[in-house]
C-alpha cells in the first residue's frame, strides 16, 4: 500500500505527491517533531500560493471621449467572457483586479464598444470613438425605437444634417422637398401653417392631417384661436429627427389616429459625458414679394371706361395713378436667433436653450413674433437600468393679422383713386352713397383695411412629459417603461376697428375679443420584452402596453363692442360659452420576431376606445401584419460585395380616423342631440315677454369612425458599402365608412344637410427614392436625393345604400355669385373634381361668352351638360437635393415640382369682366385677361379658367463656410447665405401654382428669402 497522498491547488493545475513520515518503532504514535522532507514540502506549497496570489493583479486608468478628450462617467469595463466588472466614475476613472490573459470590453452609449487586451499592462487609459452610425441606424417608432436594417414598414427617417436651410420658423418646413409621399404646401403669411399630406387624402370631411407626437407626446394638430398653425408654436432650432411612419404596419400601433401617417418629432439633448457646450446662431432674412396679379393700369382702366363706360362712369374716374398692389406689399425682415447650452454634469446630461423669432410678412402690418425655451435631462441610474428623460418646451406667440381682405381689394380698387382724401373715413379715399355714407357694395380701400385693423393675438404653449424606462435588475430582458405627458395651451386677441373705418362706420367701429384654452394630459405605460435564443437562431422584441388621453377645450365668450367698447346690440356674450372634453383610451401590443437575421416579422394589434362616439361604435380593433427578408444575407448572395442591403418588405394593416372635430365638422359629439340658443335678435314672444329659444339640431346617433385598410409592398436596397441607397414601395388604401355632409329629405333629421357615414375611398401610389454619394474623396464630397411619388385616389362610394345614381356632392365654394360651388364629390371621380361646363373657342381661340358644348346632345345647355374635369391633387410630384462639400465650404439647393395639378383662376373669372365698370356709384379695376376674353358678364362655370398649375419650384439655394477652431483653438465659427424661393417655372398664370384646395381667390402670396447667418460654438 502506497503512502502517496494528492495535494492539490485551487489556483493552479498542480498536485503533488509527498511520502508521509514512516511509521515510529514505538509502534501507532507519531514522533513530536516530522521529519525535514515535511518541512521542505510545505515551504514549496507556501511559495506556491504567494506566486498565484502574485497572478491576480490590479488594472486602473481613465475613459475619455476620442472626439474631445472629456471624461466619460458611467462608463461599463466588463472582463470578457464574465459578468464580473465595474463602471467609472465621475471623472471617468475605474480600478479592476484582473488575472492574466484578460480582455475588458469598454461599453457606453453613443460610443462605439471597444475590446482591450490588459496583457501586462497595470495603467489602462482608453478613449471611446463616437457610434455616430449606430445613432444614425437606430429610428424612432411608436413606443420605441428599431434598428433600420430590422425594418419591416414604410419609414422615412430625416436627421438634421439633412433638414432644410435657410429662414425655416415651423418645423414642418424642415422637410419639404425631402420625403417620397410627403407632400407639403406652405403657407405665405408669418407663422401660417402647411398642408401637410403623406400618400394623400383618406377622408372627404374628417381631418387628412397626421399625427404629430413630439418626444412621445401626441399633440392636437387643429390650431388654437390666434394661431394659424399648431406647429409654429415649436422651435425648429430645437428638432433632432423626424421618423415618418406610412403604412399601416408602422402605424397601427396608433390605432385611430393613424390613418393619415405618423410624424414622430425628437428634439435635441445632451449626451452623457459631453463637455459643456454654447451654440449661437443668429440669421437675417429680407423677403420680397415676386409677383402681382395682371391688372389694368391707371392709365388701361381709363380707356377702356372711356370707351365702353356711360357718362356718369365717366365722371367717377379720379386723376391718380396708384399702383395698389405696390402699395400693400413691402420688403420684409425678419430676425432668428438661438443659444443653447449642452453637456454632462456627472451623471446629468442636459440641454438648455432659448430663442427668439421676429418675422415681419410681405403684407404690410402683418407679423409674427415667438419667444421660446426648452430643457431636456437625460440622466439613468443604477447601472444604466433606470433611464430619465425630462423634456419641457415652451414657447409664447405673439402675431399680428394683416386684413388679408386687403389682397383682393387691392386686385379692384379703382387705381384712378388717391389713397387719402379729406372724409370721415380716417383719411383715406373710399366709395360714398349720394348721402356720404360708405358704399357697402364697393371694394373698400386696401390701404386702409391694413392700417385700420389692430388684430392681434398672444398664444402660450407647454409641451412636456417625464419618461422612466428601468431594465429589471434580476430580469434584464425585460423594461418597464412609464410617461407621463401634457400640452397645454392658451390664447386670447383682440380685432380693433376705429369708427372712422368704412368697413364698420355704421355701428361705431368694432372691438372683437377671443380666447381658448386646451389642455391635452397624456398616461403610457408599456413592458418591453428583448430576448435572443441562439438555439433557435431567433430574437423575440415583445411590447404590450396601454395608453390614456383625455383632451379639453375652452372657449369663453365674450359681447361684441364697438370701438368706444360699448355692447353691440344682437352681440351680447352667449350665456353658454363652449367646454368640451373627449378622452383616448387604448391597449395595445407588437412583436418583433427575427429568425437568422435575415427573415423579420412584425405583427401589431391595438384597440382602442374613443368618447367621440356612441354606443357600440366606440371601441375599435386595429391590427397589422409585415414581413420582411434580407435577401442580401442568404448564403447565395453573402459574396456580393457590391450589394450592401437588399431587404423585400410586405405589409398590410388597418387604421382609424376618430379626429372629426375640423374646422368643416366643429362638434366632438356628433353622435349626441345638440340645441343651438337663439341670439337677442331671434326671441320668441309670449304676450309682452320674449324668451330665448332651442333649435335642436339634425344628428346620426350611429356615427363612427372611419377605417382605413393599406397593404404595402417595398424593396430596400444599398450598394457600395451604402455608398448608393434607395426604396421602392407600392401602396394601396381603402377608407370604409367614409364621413361626409349629404343632402338628406327635408324635415327627415330637423335639417337638410346631415354629417354622416356614407362611403368609400380608394387611394394607391408608388414612391421611390435614392440617395447617392457622387464623389467621396478626402477634400470633395457630393451627396444626392430623388425621392418621386405617384398617387391616385377615387371615390367609391358615396351613399348607404349602393344606390350612386346621384351627381354627387357639391364643393368648393368660389368667390362671386351666391353658394358657388366649382367641386363635386362623384362616385368614379377621385375627390374634389371639378365640376363645370366646356368652353367653345371661336376660329382664332378665342373663348365664346357664355357658349358651352352640349355634351348630352340634347338640344339645350343646361345642368346636365356640366362635366367632371381635371383635379386640384397632383398625380405625381417629386424632389432632387444636392450637396456638395469641399474642404471647408458647403453649397446645396433643394428642387421639387408636381405633375397634373389643376387651379381653379378665381382671380381672373371674379375681375376679368366689363361688368365691373357698370355699377352706378363705383368703379372696379380689371383682370387683365378680358382684353383676350372680352367677357362682359361673369363664367364663373366655364373650364376656361382652370389651369394646368404644374411646376418646377427651386425651393431653397445654400452657401455655406466653416472656419474651423478659431480664438486659440475655442470656437466654432459658420457662416451661411441662403434663398428661398428662387425661381418657379411654370405655365399658370396666377401668383403661385401651389394653391391647397385648387381655387385661387387672392390668398396671402410666398416671398422670395435671402438670408445670412452664423453659427458659433464654444
Amino acid at each position: 500500500m502506497s503512502n502517496n497522498y494528492p495535494l492539490s491547488s485551487s489556483h493552479a493545475n498542480v498536485c503533488i505527491r509527498l511520502p508521509l513520515p514512516e511509521a515510529h518503532p514505538l509502534g501507532n504514535k507519531r514522533p513530536v517533531g516530522f521529519s525535514k522532507s515535511y518541512y521542505v514540502c510545505m515551504l514549496f506549497l507556501i511559495l506556491l500560493s504567494v506566486q498565484t496570489f502574485a497572478q491576480t493583479r490590479t488594472v486602473s486608468g481613465k475613459v475619455t471621449a476620442q472626439s474631445d478628450g472629456t471624461p466619460l462617467p458611467g462608463v461599463n469595463v466588463l472582463i470578457k467572457g464574465t459578468t464580473s466588472g465595474t463602471t467609472t466614475d465621475v471623472n471617468g476613472a475605474y480600478t479592476l483586479q484582473v488575472e492574466p490573459g484578460t480582455t475588458l470590453v469598454f461599453s457606453f452609449i453613443g460610443f462605439t464598444t471597444q475590446e482591450i487586451a490588459v496583457g501586462t499592462q497595470s495603467t489602462l487609459d482608453v478613449a471611446l470613438p463616437d457610434d455616430v452610425q449606430a445613432l444614425s441606424e437606430v429610428v424612432v417608432i411608436g413606443y420605441g425605437t428599431q434598428k433600420k436594417e430590422d425594418l419591416t414598414g414604410s419609414i422615412a427617417a430625416i436627421s438634421q444634417e439633412s433638414f432644410n436651410k435657410g429662414q425655416v420658423t415651423t418645423p414642418e418646413q424642415l422637410l419639404v422637398g425631402k420625403v417620397a409621399g410627403v407632400q407639403i404646401t406652405p403657407g405665405g403669411a408669418p407663422g401660417s401653417g402647411s398642408r401637410i399630406r403623406i400618400r394623400g387624402g383618406s377622408s372627404l370631411n374628417a381631418s387628412n392631417d397626421p399625427l404629430v407626437v413630439i418626444d412621445g407626446v401626441p399633440v392636437d394638430n387643429t390650431a388654437i384661436s390666434g394661431s394659424a398653425n399648431p406647429l409654429s408654436l415649436i422651435n425648429p432650432n430645437d428638432i433632432e429627427s423626424f421618423n415618418i411612419l406610412k403604412d399601416a404596419s408602422a402605424t397601427a400601433i396608433y390605432g385611430s389616429r393613424a390613418s393619415n401617417g405618423v410624424i414622430i418629432i425628437t428634439t435635441k439633448k445632451g449626451r452623457q459625458g459631453d463637455k459643456i457646450r454654447v451654440d449661437f446662431s443668429s440669421l437675417a432674412s429680407i423677403a420680397t414679394n415676386t409677383k402681382t396679379v395682371d391688372v389694368l393700369s391707371a392709365e388701361e382702366l381709363r380707356a377702356v371706361v372711356n370707351e365702353r363706360g356711360s357718362a356718369s362712369q365717366k365722371a367717377l374716374l379720379g386723376s391718380a395713378n396708384t399702383n395698389w398692389q405696390k402699395e400693400i406689399y413691402r420688403n420684409a425682415f425678419s430676425t432668428d436667433n438661438n443659444l443653447s447650452v449642452s453637456g454632462s454634469y456627472k451623471f446629468l446630461p442636459y440641454r438648455l436653450s432659448v430663442g427668439y423669432l421676429n418675422q415681419d410678412g410681405v403684407l404690410k402690418t402683418s407679423n409674427f413674433q415667438r419667444t421660446s425655451a426648452a430643457i431636456n435631462l437625460t440622466p439613468s441610474f443604477f447601472n444604466d437600468h433606470l433611464k430619465v428623460s425630462l423634456n419641457l418646451k415652451g414657447s409664447l406667440t405673439n402675431k399680428q393679422f394683416a386684413n388679408e381682405g386687403a389682397i383682393g381689394a387691392a386686385v379692384a380698387f379703382d387705381p384712378t383713386q388717391p389713397i387719402n382724401a379729406e372724409n370721415n373715413y380716417g383719411g383715406f379715399y373710399e366709395w360714398t352713397n349720394a348721402n356720404g355714407s360708405p358704399n357697402t357694395l364697393a371694394p373698400r380701400n386696401p390701404v386702409s383695411l391694413l392700417e385700420q385693423n389692430d388684430d392681434q393675438s398672444e398664444v402660450k404653449r407647454s409641451i412636456g412629459n417625464l419618461q422612466l424606462d428601468y431594465k429589471f435588475h434580476f430580469f434584464p430582458d425585460l423594461r418597464a417603461n412609464l410617461n407621463l405627458g401634457y400640452d397645454i395651451s392658451d390664447s386670447e386677441g383682440s380685432r380693433l376697428q376705429p369708427a372712422t373705418s368704412a368697413s364698420v362706420f355704421n355701428q361705431g367701429g368694432s372691438r372683437t375679443q377671443y380666447a381658448q384654452s386646451r389642455n391635452n394630459k397624456l398616461l403610457d405605460f408599456y413592458l418591453n420584452y428583448v430576448k435572443e435564443v441562439p438555439a433557435l437562431a431567433s430574437k423575440f422584441d415583445v411590447t404590450a402596453g396601454y395608453s390614456y388621453q383625455d383632451f379639453i377645450r375652452e372657449n369663453p365668450s365674450f359681447a361684441g363692442l364697438n370701438a368706444a367698447g360699448e355692447v353691440i346690440p344682437g352681440q351680447e356674450a352667449d350665456p353658454f360659452p363652449l367646454k368640451t372634453q373627449y378622452t383616448l383610451i387604448g391597449l395595445f401590443g407588437r412583436l418583433n420576431y427575427t429568425f437568422k437575421d435575415r427573415y423579420l416579422l412584425t405583427a401589431t394589434v391595438r384597440r382602442d376606445g374613443s368618447s367621440r362616439f356612441g354606443k357600440g361604435n366606440k371601441w375599435g380593433t386595429f391590427p397589422s401584419l409585415a414581413f420582411a427578408w434580407k435577401v442580401n444575407e442568404e448564403s447565395f448572395l453573402k459574396n456580393v460585395q457590391v450589394l450592401s442591403e437588399l431587404k423585400l418588405r410586405a405589409g398590410y394593416g388597418v387604421t382609424g380616423q376618430q379626429d372629426i372635430s375640423t374646422t368643416t365638422i366643429p362638434n366632438d359629439y356628433p353622435y349626441l342631440p345638440r340645441y343651438t340658443f337663439s341670439d337677442q335678435t331671434s326671441q320668441y314672444q309670449f304676450g309682452n315677454q320674449y324668451y330665448l329659444t332651442l333649435r335642436p339640431e339634425g344628428y346620426d346617433a350611429n356615427i363612427k369612425w372611419e377605417e382605413t385598410t393599406t397593404i404595402n409592398g417595398g424593396l430596400d436596397y444599398g450598394f457600395m458599402d451604402g455608398r448608393i441607397t434607395g426604396s421602392l414601395d407600392y401602396y394601396f388604401k381603402k377608407t370604409k365608412d367614409l364621413l361626409a355632409i349629404i343632402p338628406v329629405p327635408a324635415g327627415s333629421n330637423l335639417t337638410n344637410r346631415l354629417l354622416t357615414n356614407v362611403g368609400n375611398i380608394e387611394n394607391r401610389g408608388l414612391e421611390a427614392a435614392l440617395n447617392f454619394t457622387a464623389i467621396n474623396t478626402e477634400k470633395l464630397k457630393w451627396d444626392v436625393g430623388v425621392n418621386a411619388t405617384y398617387n391616385t385616389s377615387e371615390i367609391t362610394n358615396l351613399s348607404k345604400t349602393q344606390d350612386n345614381s346621384s351627381e354627387g356632392i357639391p364643393v368648393g365654394l368660389i368667390g362671386g355669385g351666391v353658394g358657388n360651388n366649382i367641386q363635386i364629390h362623384t362616385v368614379g371621380y377621385r375627390p374634389y373634381a371639378f365640376y363645370v361646363y366646356q368652353q367653345v373657342y371661336d376660329e382664332s381661340g378665342k373663348p365664346v361668352e357664355g357658349l358651352y358644348v352640349d355634351r348630352n346632345n340634347d338640344g339645350a345647355v343646361n345642368n346636365r351638360d356640366l362635366y367632371r374635369y381635371k383635379n386640384p391633387e397632383a398625380n405625381v410630384f417629386f424632389g432632387l437635393n444636392s450637396q456638395v462639400t469641399y474642404a471647408r465650404f458647403t453649397a446645396g439647393f433643394v428642387l421639387r415640382g408636381s405633375v397634373n395639378n389643376y387651379v381653379y383662376n378665381n382671380v381672373r373669372s371674379g375681375n376679368g369682366v366689363y361688368r365691373n365698370i357698370t355699377y352706378p356709384n363705383y368703379l372696379t379695376n380689371l383682370h387683365s385677361n378680358v382684353l383676350e376674353t372680352d367677357f362682359n358678364n361673369n363664367q364663373f362655370f366655364t373650364d376656361y379658367y382652370i389651369e394646368n398649375a404644374s411646376f418646377l419650384r427651386m425651393e431653397t439655394i445654400n452657401f455655406a463656410y466653416s472656419f474651423g477652431r478659431i480664438f486659440n483653438d475655442k470656437a466654432d465659427l459658420r457662416l451661411s447665405a441662403n434663398i428661398q424661393n428662387a425661381f418657379v417655372i411654370t405655365k399658370y398664370s396666377g401668383l403661385d401654382p401651389e394653391v391647397a384646395g385648387g381655387i385661387d381667390n387672392n390668398f396671402y402670396p410666398r416671398a422670395r428669402i435671402f438670408s445670412l447667418g452664423v453659427n458659433i460654438g464654444f
